[in-house]
């Protein structure tokens, strides 16, 4: 599984490392009893969404499937039809 990408890109983790922070900010003010605090936690949880998204739109998700790669994905579900 080492030449295999299941969703592990640049885009993906950013997001999630972003989204991770504005969990933390908005769990420290939300046990600090702090309401703005916690909104600009919520906050950096979206803009997590939003960087991770546009780095997708960029280029940097995953990357896409070539023709060669979904004729044989095609042809290796043909023949495990043909055996059942």
């Amino acid at each position: 599984m080492a030449g295999s990408a299941h969703g592990h890109t640049p885009a993906a983790w950013t997001g999630v490392i972003i989204s991770f922070i504005g969990f933390c900010i908005a769990g420290v003010f939300m046990v600090a009893a702090n309401v703005p605090g916690f909104w600009a936690g919520v906050g950096v949880i979206f803009l997590g969404g939003i960087i991770g998204g546009a780095m997708k739109v960029a280029g940097l998700g995953m990357p896409k499937e070539s023709e060669a790669v979904v004729a044989a994905r095609q042809a290796a579900t043909e023949t495990a039809k043909a055996r059942v």
